[in-house]
């Protein structure tokens, strides 16, 4: 794993928080957050991707308030998690048939469906399009809160915007503090990146972003190919070329090349392997992480965050394969390489 592996470091970072600042996530605490979404207020919560920073989706001051903490622009959309796909018919105005297959065999779990919107939907949830991201999540926290909530609650990534997401309550501390009230808890994340984005509002079935549920798998549902996204395509979440990003500037590098790019910074550097530390290289930190796509997946946001927090001149990260397993994992390595 890592010199620090991120379950332990997590779990550390969380125990330390006072008490008042952390909601274990039982009835009551429900009963807390779902107070706090009709106040429109907002209530951060564990999805099995990544922790979600909850908002009422109809109400326009609560979703306004969303843009404001993360810094977020008002043009890029949200998506809306829901409870049940009984719900769908209020969100979107139009479900095809291959909406319904790939909720059948997806959800609960890392997809998000983008539809037709319902005349209903608020524009602060779509940034403007006529378009709205949908998606059921699979943890058994944000189930509780969205079956007691009983509406859709709007939940980008629990973190400045274009920073890197967060995969436990305590990264959702480090980033917001006390402006938010309510922060339920749910241990690490188990996917550990953005769920799959497929688009389904146009002629054909197009893969806006990439997720642990991979493109062939997808396909095999819907008995066609995924498109790539083009000019026309709905804006969604993850799109942009900077994201995911941590503050030190980071570099991708192939295994064979990553210790001499190590050796010849004029500075410190820390690293993010998936091989172990060479003897007698000096770096700030050098963290082994899983070799295995999932177990990368899910480690890397905390790697990220415990590399940013050593505060080095250079992040270098080793290079993953080149293979459909690996795909979301280099899109998401990709964005957080590229200068904002």
């Amino acid at each position: 794993m890592s010199d620090a592996a991120p379950g332990a470091s997590a779990s550390a970072a969380t125990t330390a928080q006072p008490a008042s600042t952390r909601t274990p996530a039982d009835a009551v605490a429900i009963d807390v957050a779902v107070a706090a979404l009709r106040a429109g207020e907002l209530v951060a919560f564990p999805t099995e991707t990544v922790y979600g920073l909850g908002a009422d989706a109809s109400n326009p001051d609560a979703v306004r308030r969303i843009f404001e903490a993360k810094g977020r622009p008002a043009d890029h959309p949200l998506i809306v998690h829901l409870a049940s796909p009984a719900q769908l018919a209020g969100w979107a105005r139009a479900i095809p048939d291959a909406a319904l297959a790939l909720a059948g065999a997806f959800w609960p779990g890392p997809m998000t469906l983008v539809l037709k919107r319902h005349p209903s939907v608020i524009d602060g949830v779509t940034g403007g399009q006529d378009t709205v991201g949908l998606r059921i999540p699979s943890h058994p926290v944000a189930h509780a809160l969205l079956a007691a909530f009983g509406g859709g609650i709007a939940g980008p990534s629990a973190n400045r915007f274009g920073r890197i997401s967060p995969t436990t309550a305590a990264h959702v501390r480090e980033e917001f503090g006390d402006r938010v009230r309510v922060v339920l808890e749910g241990g690490p994340s188990e996917v550990g990146i953005e769920s799959t984005i497929v688009d389904l509002s146009g002629d054909a079935p197009t893969l806006l972003r990439p997720g642990m549920i991979e493109r062939e798998a997808i396909e095999a549902v819907l008995g066609v190919s995924l498109r790539l996204p083009g000019t026309h395509s709905p804006r969604a979440s993850g799109m942009l070329a900077s994201h995911y990003a941590p503050r030190t500037p980071t570099r991708l590098v192939a295994a064979d090349d990553l210790a001499h790019a190590v050796a010849s910074i004029h500075g410190r550097a820390a690293v993010l392997a998936r091989s172990a530390h060479p003897a007698g290289l000096r770096c700030a930190r050098w963290i082994t992480a899983p070799h295995d796509p999932a177990g990368f997946a899910r480690a890397l946001y905390g790697n990220l965050r415990a590399l940013d927090a050593v505060h080095a001149d250079l992040i270098f990260v080793e290079t993953v394969p080149d293979t459909a397993a690996w795909s979301a994992i280099r899109d998401r390595l990709g964005r957080a390489a590229t200068p904002a």
